[in-house]
Protein backbone atom coordinates (compact mmCIF):
# COMPACT_ATOMS: atom_id res chain seq x y z
CA UNK A 1 0.00 0.00 0.00
CA UNK A 2 0.98 3.40 -1.21
CA UNK A 3 1.82 5.83 2.03
CA UNK A 4 -0.24 8.89 1.06
CA UNK A 5 -0.12 11.86 2.76
CA UNK A 6 -4.07 12.63 2.93
CA UNK A 7 -3.38 16.35 3.47
CA UNK A 8 -1.44 16.72 0.36
CA UNK A 9 -3.64 14.19 -1.39
CA UNK A 10 -6.85 14.65 -3.65
CA UNK A 11 -9.32 11.58 -5.07
CA UNK A 12 -10.59 13.59 -8.14
CA UNK A 13 -12.94 11.08 -10.04
CA UNK A 14 -14.12 11.71 -13.65
CA UNK A 15 -17.66 11.50 -14.92
CA UNK A 16 -19.17 8.77 -12.41
CA UNK A 17 -22.27 10.24 -13.59
CA UNK A 18 -25.32 8.41 -14.24
CA UNK A 19 -25.14 8.64 -17.89
CA UNK A 20 -21.72 8.14 -18.95
CA UNK A 21 -21.69 5.03 -15.88
CA UNK A 22 -24.47 3.49 -17.76
CA UNK A 23 -23.20 4.19 -21.73
CA UNK A 24 -19.69 2.46 -20.84
CA UNK A 25 -21.11 -0.20 -18.64
CA UNK A 26 -18.99 0.91 -15.97
CA UNK A 27 -20.27 -0.63 -12.49
CA UNK A 28 -16.75 -2.00 -11.92
CA UNK A 29 -15.59 1.50 -12.19
CA UNK A 30 -17.79 2.31 -9.96
CA UNK A 31 -17.40 -0.40 -7.25
CA UNK A 32 -13.49 0.33 -7.33
CA UNK A 33 -14.50 4.13 -6.86
CA UNK A 34 -16.47 3.42 -3.80
CA UNK A 35 -13.57 1.45 -2.35
CA UNK A 36 -11.57 4.35 -3.03
CA UNK A 37 -14.07 7.15 -1.49
CA UNK A 38 -14.13 4.78 1.56
CA UNK A 39 -10.59 5.30 1.78
CA UNK A 40 -10.17 8.90 1.53
CA UNK A 41 -13.12 9.43 3.72
CA UNK A 42 -11.58 7.56 6.51
CA UNK A 43 -8.29 9.51 6.40
CA UNK A 44 -10.25 12.77 5.90
CA UNK A 45 -8.52 13.07 2.97
CA UNK A 46 -9.99 15.85 0.14
CA UNK A 47 -12.53 14.40 -2.97
CA UNK A 48 -13.10 16.03 -6.04
CA UNK A 49 -16.36 14.79 -8.09
CA UNK A 50 -16.04 15.99 -11.52
CA UNK A 51 -18.97 15.58 -13.67
CA UNK A 52 -19.77 17.07 -17.83
CA UNK A 53 -22.89 18.74 -18.19
CA UNK A 54 -24.33 21.57 -20.14
CA UNK A 55 -26.47 24.91 -19.82
CA UNK A 56 -27.88 24.64 -22.89
CA UNK A 57 -26.29 22.93 -24.96
CA UNK A 58 -24.68 25.86 -26.75
CA UNK A 59 -22.30 25.48 -24.36
CA UNK A 60 -20.39 21.79 -25.68
CA UNK A 61 -17.35 22.04 -27.28
CA UNK A 62 -18.26 21.28 -31.46
CA UNK A 63 -14.94 21.92 -33.33
CA UNK A 64 -14.70 20.71 -36.84
CA UNK A 65 -13.17 16.60 -36.56
CA UNK A 66 -13.76 13.31 -38.19
CA UNK A 67 -15.29 11.87 -34.78
CA UNK A 68 -17.42 14.33 -33.42
CA UNK A 69 -20.01 13.66 -30.18
CA UNK A 70 -23.09 13.12 -31.52
CA UNK A 71 -25.88 15.69 -30.46
CA UNK A 72 -28.82 14.98 -29.13
CA UNK A 73 -31.24 14.57 -25.97
CA UNK A 74 -29.77 13.51 -22.79
CA UNK A 75 -31.92 11.56 -20.25
CA UNK A 76 -32.52 14.22 -17.32
CA UNK A 77 -30.06 12.36 -14.93
CA UNK A 78 -27.07 12.09 -17.39
CA UNK A 79 -25.00 14.95 -15.83
CA UNK A 80 -26.11 13.32 -11.93
CA UNK A 81 -23.85 11.20 -10.06
CA UNK A 82 -24.56 7.91 -9.57
CA UNK A 83 -26.15 7.37 -5.83
CA UNK A 84 -23.10 4.60 -4.97
CA UNK A 85 -21.24 7.46 -4.33
CA UNK A 86 -22.99 9.20 -1.82
CA UNK A 87 -22.14 12.97 -3.13
CA UNK A 88 -23.67 15.05 -0.54
CA UNK A 89 -24.42 19.01 -0.25
CA UNK A 90 -21.21 18.82 1.63
CA UNK A 91 -19.10 17.46 -1.00
CA UNK A 92 -16.86 19.48 -3.56
CA UNK A 93 -18.04 19.16 -7.34
CA UNK A 94 -16.60 20.12 -10.26
CA UNK A 95 -18.92 20.62 -13.64
CA UNK A 96 -16.80 20.96 -16.63
CA UNK A 97 -17.78 21.60 -20.05
CA UNK A 98 -15.19 19.78 -21.78
CA UNK A 99 -12.78 16.66 -21.23
CA UNK A 100 -10.39 18.18 -18.86
CA UNK A 101 -11.29 19.14 -15.16
CA UNK A 102 -9.04 22.12 -15.10
CA UNK A 103 -9.31 23.90 -18.24
CA UNK A 104 -12.54 26.56 -16.97
CA UNK A 105 -13.39 25.31 -13.72
CA UNK A 106 -11.84 26.37 -10.35
CA UNK A 107 -10.19 22.62 -9.55
CA UNK A 108 -6.32 23.78 -9.89
CA UNK A 109 -7.53 26.74 -7.66
CA UNK A 110 -9.01 25.10 -5.04
CA UNK A 111 -6.29 22.15 -4.54
CA UNK A 112 -3.66 24.48 -4.24
CA UNK A 113 -5.64 26.55 -1.37
CA UNK A 114 -5.70 23.25 0.76
CA UNK A 115 -1.89 22.53 -0.06
CA UNK A 116 -2.42 19.58 -2.14
CA UNK A 117 -0.05 18.93 -4.58
CA UNK A 118 -0.70 14.56 -5.49
CA UNK A 119 -3.93 13.57 -7.15
CA UNK A 120 -5.24 10.14 -7.18
CA UNK A 121 -7.22 9.85 -10.39
CA UNK A 122 -10.14 7.43 -11.70
CA UNK A 123 -12.99 7.17 -13.91
CA UNK A 124 -14.69 7.56 -17.40
CA UNK A 125 -13.69 7.78 -19.89
CA UNK A 126 -9.81 6.41 -19.88
CA UNK A 127 -8.34 8.24 -22.32
CA UNK A 128 -11.14 11.28 -22.61
CA UNK A 129 -11.78 12.61 -19.66
CA UNK A 130 -9.51 11.32 -17.49
CA UNK A 131 -6.58 11.49 -19.41
CA UNK A 132 -7.55 14.92 -20.27
CA UNK A 133 -7.21 15.77 -17.11
CA UNK A 134 -4.45 14.06 -16.04
CA UNK A 135 -2.07 15.88 -19.27
CA UNK A 136 -3.66 19.20 -17.70
CA UNK A 137 -2.62 17.87 -14.21
CA UNK A 138 0.94 17.04 -15.32
CA UNK A 139 1.29 20.83 -17.04
CA UNK A 140 -0.18 22.21 -13.47
CA UNK A 141 3.02 19.84 -11.91
CA UNK A 142 0.76 17.55 -9.26
CA UNK A 143 2.46 14.22 -8.66
CA UNK A 144 -0.66 11.25 -10.12
CA UNK A 145 -1.54 7.94 -9.34
CA UNK A 146 -4.07 6.44 -11.92
CA UNK A 147 -5.97 3.72 -10.51
CA UNK A 148 -6.35 1.58 -14.23
CA UNK A 149 -8.75 -0.87 -12.05
CA UNK A 150 -11.13 2.48 -11.58
CA UNK A 151 -11.36 3.42 -14.89
CA UNK A 152 -12.88 1.80 -18.07
CA UNK A 153 -13.47 3.33 -22.06
CA UNK A 154 -15.28 2.15 -24.94
CA UNK A 155 -12.29 -0.72 -25.75
CA UNK A 156 -10.11 -2.42 -23.81
CA UNK A 157 -7.28 -1.76 -26.51
CA UNK A 158 -8.24 2.18 -26.11
CA UNK A 159 -7.45 2.10 -22.15
CA UNK A 160 -4.53 -0.16 -22.41
CA UNK A 161 -2.82 2.46 -24.93
CA UNK A 162 -3.32 5.27 -22.45
CA UNK A 163 -2.05 2.92 -19.10
CA UNK A 164 0.71 1.75 -21.76
CA UNK A 165 1.93 5.09 -23.33
CA UNK A 166 0.62 7.92 -21.85
CA UNK A 167 0.03 7.70 -18.17
CA UNK A 168 3.42 6.59 -17.57
CA UNK A 169 5.02 9.50 -18.54
CA UNK A 170 2.63 11.67 -16.15
CA UNK A 171 2.79 9.68 -13.24
CA UNK A 172 2.19 6.37 -11.18
CA UNK A 173 0.40 3.18 -12.23
CA UNK A 174 -1.59 1.82 -9.84
CA UNK A 175 -4.43 -0.10 -8.88
CA UNK A 176 -6.95 -0.16 -6.19
CA UNK A 177 -5.25 -2.19 -3.35
CA UNK A 178 -2.18 -0.31 -4.11
CA UNK A 179 -4.15 2.68 -3.05
CA UNK A 180 -6.25 0.78 -0.30
CA UNK A 181 -4.70 -1.93 1.00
Amino acid sequence: MLALDFKRTALVLIDLQCGIVRAFDGNAVVDHATQLLQHFRAHNGFIAFVNVDFHDGRDALAPSCDAPTAPGLRPPDWGRFVEALEVGDHDYTVTKRQWGAFFGTDLDLQLRRRGIDTIVLAGIATNIGVESTARQAYELGYTQYFVVDAMKTASPEAHDATVKYIFPRLGHVVDTAAITG
